[in-house]
């Protein structure tokens, strides 16, 4: 047999998607090459590694217990170049991140000048909604997670960065005058909200039930992204964080909706388990996060 570590590890990336789509985008490759690759791989096996019934892409057994020995393999590999790098006295190791959605705008600019600074870091970043982030802290599978709403059942430490402002948002369809309006104008607009686990929806639905408003929920997206998307093409009107707007708000393509309580506020926190023995990687990030947020803060986020 002649796979290749690349074959590995684009293996191991469809099973624990089980979508070629998904790992693509993960490995940051095209569709295509992950099939070729998938295609190769397979063909120096006698049984199927997967299978596709429908459009659903399935495991085999067989498969399985191959992308066991393969996760094995990947991360002796990866041993292998952490101790080579330790030897010359260079940090090394995984970084593992779980993110909510919107904090994709945030994180970014507290982890490029760190990851530069030490390139034998290995970056695993995970963008989903809150429900999920607050799963993989729980389970332990990760160093940390930002989000901007604390979970209450954890006994957490975190890093406070900055604040995340939250507006009533709209497109050209719904332009009112500057003058603030009543709370009850959320009644009378198609509102859209995020999906239930969303950290953004928690919010929303907190204020709408604190001031005793009955909404008609019009439609409900699952990602920050997709909701902006609706309320440029005019579907309705949402609440939504400052922080995921800047470009379409400079542009004239979207503008805020003055409304009484808005916007809303909390703020984005670096957690992580409190009784977590952090690798050297997770502990050099903590202290980075710790003498940079302000000067990060102040350089990229000074617009809000």
């Amino acid at each position: 047999m002649n796979y290749t570590l690349h074959q590995l590890q684009v293996f191991l990336k469809v099973t624990q998607t089980k979508s070629i789509t998904k790992a693509s985008e993960e490995l940051f490759l095209t569709q295509p090459a992950v099939s070729i690759q998938l295609k190769n791989f397979q063909e120096q096996f006698d049984f199927p590694l997967t299978e596709v019934i429908g459009r659903q892409l399935y495991v085999t057994d067989f498969g399985k217990e191959i992308a066991e020995a393969a996760e094995k393999i990947i991360n002796e590999v990866q041993a292998i170049n952490h101790k080579t790098l330790a030897y010359k006295g260079q940090l090394s190791g995984k970084l593992k991140i779980s993110v909510v959605s919107t904090g994709k705008y945030v994180i970014p600019y507290f982890m490029t000048a760190f990851v530069k600074k030490h390139p034998g870091i290995e970056l695993e970043l995970d963008v989903t909604n809150k429900s999920k982030v607050i799963e993989s802290l729980e389970m332990n599978q990760v160093d940390f997670s930002l989000v901007s709403i604390l979970p209450e059942n954890l006994s957490l430490s975190k890093i406070e960065l900055m604040e995340n402002k939250l507006y009533l948002v709209g497109n050209s369809d719904f332009l009112y005058s500057k003058k603030k309006k009543d709370k009850t104008i959320l009644k009378e607009i198609p509102l859209i909200y995020r999906e239930k686990g969303s950290g953004t929806r928690f919010v929303m639905e907190q204020f709408i039930n604190q001031n005793e408003l009955q909404i008609e929920k019009k439609m409900e997206l699952t990602s920050n992204e997709a909701v902006k998307q609706a309320v440029l093409a005019g579907l309705g009107c949402s609440i939504m964080p400052l922080i995921g707007i800047k470009n379409e708000l400079n542009n004239g393509d979207l503008h805020i909706i003055p409304v009484e309580g808005l916007p809303l506020q909390s703020n984005w926190n670096v957690i992580w388990l409190s009784q977590k023995k952090h690798s050297p990687v997770a502990q050099a990030f903590k202290l980075y996060l710790e003498e940079n947020k302000t000067e990060i803060i102040r350089e990229r986020f000074n617009w809000i």
